[in-house]
């Protein structure tokens, strides 16, 4: 069965980089805690449970004079602070690109801006991101969560790294009218926009696309939806055993595509599957 993969696909750089920091941790440590959950992908968090990873709620599960693991879509300050009173280490995954993110938010915010944050109130980057504002903010989804009907006087914008450009912009060219002072930096992540830009890319040349990653990934709903809205029949997969390879049959070339928290492992499984068929 001919395939073809996206590329770039699977993991991101910062993911990349969590995952081979909490590995290292791992291995000299033997037990370590993570607050939450260290990345979107069950699996891959099931085989770091498999090698000592305990993950915690919230920082009281987590036991005192342990090590500790700040998640790649990074905690608040108040978290962190705690972390480092209770822990005899704390590794810090948290993604560069997240972390410029919240320090972008804390600096509008010490410079007296309300500050505005594009993305999912309930995702933990952008708690994550909320915890480094002392004073007002805003989470929003999009220009329709935007009252017109008032001024907002000091506005600092940003976003949710996994978030669209084009989203982004239409919020700002919303509160260009309604504040005195506006404020933008623009935190979305270009690893994210490369894999959405590669999915299109590739619906173009295949019959059937597989989207493979974690269903509590937001990228990967997002790559989902968008190999979807190509037209080109598409499924969304966890790992290789949830494939109905009947539903294959007779498709041509399958595109393969995953999302940026999705490990190598399990992209190499799907593929060896479809080469044997």
């Amino acid at each position: 069965m001919n395939f073809v993969s996206a590329n770039p696909t699977g993991l991101c750089f910062g993911v990349r980089r969590a995952i081979e920091r909490l590995e290292a941790a791992l291995e000299k440590y033997g037990k370590v805690y993570s607050l939450g959950s260290p990345i979107h992908n069950p699996q891959e968090v099931g085989r770091l449970s498999s090698l000592g990873l305990e993950v915690a709620s919230d920082v009281r599960g987590i036991s005192e004079d342990s090590v500790a693991f700040i998640r790649a879509h990074g905690v608040t300050r108040s978290e962190s602070t705690e972390l480092e009173s209770r822990c005899r280490v704390v590794i810090d995954g948290t993604c560069p690109f997240v972390r410029r993110a919240q320090s972008r938010a804390e600096s509008l915010s010490a410079d007296g801006y309300r500050v505005v944050v594009l993305g999912d109130p309930e995702h933990p980057e952008v708690k994550g991101i909320l915890g480094y504002i002392d004073g007002e903010s805003l989470v929003i989804n999009g220009a329709n969560d935007i009252d017109c009907g008032r001024r907002y006087g000091k506005i600092g914008i940003l976003s949710q790294t996994t978030q669209k450009e084009e989203t982004l912009a239409e919020i700002v060219s919303k509160f260009v009218f309604l504040a005195d002072d506006i404020k933008v930096y623009n935190t979305v992540c270009q690893a994210t926009i490369e894999r959405r830009k590669a999915v299109k890319k590739l619906a173009a040349l295949v019959s059937v696309l597989l989207v493979i990653g974690g269903k509590n990934s937001a990228n990967t709903r997002e790559l989902f939806e968008i190999a979807k809205n190509t037209g080109v029949p598409s499924l969304w997969v966890e790992h290789a055993g949830e494939v109905d390879w009947g539903w294959l049959k007779g498709r041509g070339t399958i595109g393969v595509a995953a999302g940026g928290s999705t490990p190598d492992w399990l992209i190499n499984e799907l593929t060896c599957k479809l080469k044997r068929l």
